[in-house]
C-alpha cells in the first residue's frame, strides 16, 4: 500500500524543503552502505497479493471499507480502488519450510476472509484485471478514502497537466482499446502478487540484475490479465495499463526522453545505491512530506535513520522490480520487491511461482559468469513486453539460444536452475518437486491464467447468442469456483 501520509496542499517551499532533505537521505544512506550492519545472516522471504472484490454476478463491489471491517484481521489491508484488498503474509525463512508455510497462511487467511465479506456482499476473486469491470467502475469515485490515494492522484494529474491516455492493442489489433481518464483509478485495476527477497549490500546488485532478466519468464508463465473494459488485449495487460495510468509526461516530455514513474529501468546496476540515486535525479517528488527525523544525528549517535523522505519517494516510483530499505527489530535490511506478477488464479499456483522465482533468481545472482553480462539490457526489457503481449506462447531471446518459445526455454534450461537455487535455499525436495512440477505441467500444457480465460471467453462467443459481457461474467463465475478448488489452473480443463 506504501507509506500513510494525511490530506494537504503542498508548496513551492515544501518542494524545496522535501528536495534537501531526501538528497540528505541519500547521502546518509550511502554512508550506511560502507558503514553500517545490514540484516543479511539469514535472509527473509516476503509475499503480499492483491484482491478484487465482486458481488454474486461477478461485478465489481466497491465495498473494500466493509469488507475489511468484517474481516477485522490486520494481514488485509485497503487498496487503491474500493473494489480492491491486498493481503500481506508475515514473512519466511524458506530453509524453515517457507513455501509450505506460505501456502497454509494464504489458504487459511483467504478462506476466513472470504467467509466474513461474503457476507457483507463482496468475494474476493485472484486476477490480475477483474475482467467485468466497465467505464462506469473508471471514475474517481471507485477511490478508497485513504488520503494517500487522492494526494497521489491529484499530484499525478497535476504533474501531466491533462487527462491520462489509455491505448492499449489485442492480439491482431481485433480489439483495442483507446480512453481518456480524469483519474488514476485505472492503476486500481491493476492487482498483483509481490515476492520480497532480502539481500545483503554486496549481492543487491546480483539479485536486482536477475529479478530483470527473469521478469519477461515470469510474465510468460503467470500471465492473467487478458480483459480490460471489455477488450481482449495483452495476455498481461497489467503492463501497459500501469504504466500508461500513472504516467506524469506529456506528450512532449516523452518526446525529450523524460523517464516514466512505471519504469523497467535502462541498465545494469553494480550497487543497491545506483537505484535509489536514479530515483533522486530523475524523478521530482509527488508527496513531499516531510519528516523532523535528522538522518546524520541519528547515525552518528548510534541509532539507524528511518529516511523517511527517501523511502516515501521510492514509493512513488514504480519500478517492476523495486530496491526497498526497511528496519526490522531496530537492524536495517534492504530487499529486491519483485512487483511483475498477477494475482492468482489458485494459491497452489501463486506458491509454485514463489518457488519458481526465488529458486530462479538465487541460482543467477550466484552464478560465476551472470546471464546479465551476456545480454544487452534493452534485449531483456524487449523480452519483458514481448511477453507481456503473447503470454504464454512468447518467444524470447536467450543467451546462447536466440530466440527461442519461454516453455522450451523454462522446460529445458530454467527448471533445473530453479531447482539447484530452492535446494541452496534449504527447501525440501518433496516442496521443490511439487511445486516447480505445476511450473512444468503449465509449460507441457501451455495454460496459464490467461489463457484458460481466453479459451473459456472464445468457447462461449462461438457458441453464440451471448454479449461480451455477460460471457466476461459466466466465465469469471466459472474462474471463481475453480479459484476455490485450490487445483492449479492447467489442471481445469
Amino acid at each position: 500500500m506504501g507509506e500513510e501520509v494525511e490530506a494537504q496542499e503542498f508548496s513551492r517551499a515544501d518542494r524545496t524543503r522535501y528536495r534537501e532533505k531526501v538528497r540528505r537521505n541519500l547521502d546518509v544512506f550511502a554512508r550506511m552502505l560502507r558503514e553500517a550492519a545490514f540484516d543479511t545472516d539469514d535472509p527473509m522471504t516476503g509475499l503480499e497479493v492483491e484482491l478484487n472484490l465482486v458481488d454474486e454476478a461477478g461485478d465489481p463491489a466497491l465495498k473494500n471499507a466493509e469488507a475489511l471491517e468484517a474481516i477485522a484481521d490486520e494481514a488485509f489491508q485497503t487498496e487503491l480502488g474500493l473494489f480492491n484488498v491486498e493481503i500481506n503474509v508475515p514473512p519466511v525463512k524458506l530453509r524453515e519450510g517457507g513455501l509450505d508455510t506460505f501456502e497454509e497462511m494464504l489458504r487459511t487467511d483467504l478462506n476466513e476472509a472470504e467467509a466474513k465479506s461474503s457476507a457483507v456482499g463482496a468475494h474476493m476473486v485472484m486476477i490480475g484485471i477483474l475482467p467485468t469491470l466497465a467505464p462506469d467502475h473508471m471514475t474517481a469515485g471507485s477511490i478508497s478514502a485513504n488520503p494517500r490515494y487522492k494526494l497521489l492522484g491529484e499530484q499525478i494529474l497535476d504533474a501531466r497537466g491533462e487527462d491520462i491516455a489509455i491505448s492499449i492493442a489485442g492480439p491482431g489489433n481485433q480489439d483495442r482499446l483507446e480512453t481518456t481518464t480524469d483519474s488514476i483509478v485505472p492503476e486500481a485495476a491493476c492487482t498483483s502478487t509481490q515476492l520480497h527477497v532480502q539481500t545483503s549490500p554486496d549481492t543487491f546488485a546480483e539479485y536486482w540484475n536477475a529479478s530483470q532478466v527473469i521478469s519477461s519468464v515470469q510474465l510468460a508463465l503467470c500471465a492473467n490479465s487478458p480483459y480490460l473494459l471489455g477488450q481482449e488485449l495483452w495476455r498481461e495487460t497489467r503492463i501497459p495499463l500501469f504504466e500508461q495510468s500513472t504516467d506524469t509526461r506529456s506528450e512532449e516530455l516523452k518526446a525529450q526522453g523524460v523517464r516514466p514513474r512505471v519504469w523497467f529501468g535502462e541498465r545494469w546496476i553494480n550497487s543497491v545505491f545506483d537505484l535509489f540515486e536514479e530515483n533522486v535525479r530523475y524523478f521530482p517528488a509527488l508527496l513531499p512530506v516531510t519528516d523532523d527525523e535528522d538522518p546524520l544525528a541519528v547515525l552518528e549517535d548510534g541509532g539507524v535513520p528511518t529516511l523517511p523522505e527517501l523511502k516515501l519517494h521510492n514509493g512513488t516510483i514504480y519500478r517492476w522490480n523495486r530496491p526497498v530499505y526497511d528496519i526490522a527489530g531496530g537492524v536495517p535490511h534492504l530487499r529486491v520487491e519483485n512487483r511483475v506478477l498477477a494475482a492468482g488464479p489458485t494459491v497452489a499456483d501463486t506458491v509454485a511461482n514463489a518457488a519458481f522465482y526465488f529458486g530462479l533468481v538465487r541460482a543467477l545472482a550466484e552464478s560465476e559468469r551472470p546471464l546479465w553480462s551476456q545480454m544487452s539490457f534493452s534485449a531483456a526489457e524487449e523480452n519483458f513486453h514481448v511477453a507481456a503481449q503473447h503470454g504464454i506462447d512468447a518467444q524470447l531471446y536467450w543467451p546462447g539460444v536466440g530466440q527461442v518459445s519461454a516453455t522450451e526455454l523454462t522446460l529445458r534450461r530454467l527448471l533445473p536452475m530453479a531447482r539447484e537455487g530452492l535446494d541452496a535455499w534449504g527447501v525440501e525436495g518433496a516442496t521443490s518437486d511439487r511445486l516447480l512440477g505445476i511450473i512444468e505441467q503449465r509449460c507441457l500444457l501451455q495454460t496459464n491464467g490467461a489463457e484458460w480465460f481466453v479459451r473459456r471467453m472464445h468457447e462461449r462467443e462461438a457458441a453464440g447468442g451471448t454479449e461480451r459481457f455477460d460471457a466476461l461474467r459466466a466465465t469469471l463465475g466459472e474462474y471463481r469456483e475453480r479459484m476455490h478448488t485450490n487445483e492449479p489452473v492447467h489442471t481445469w480443463d
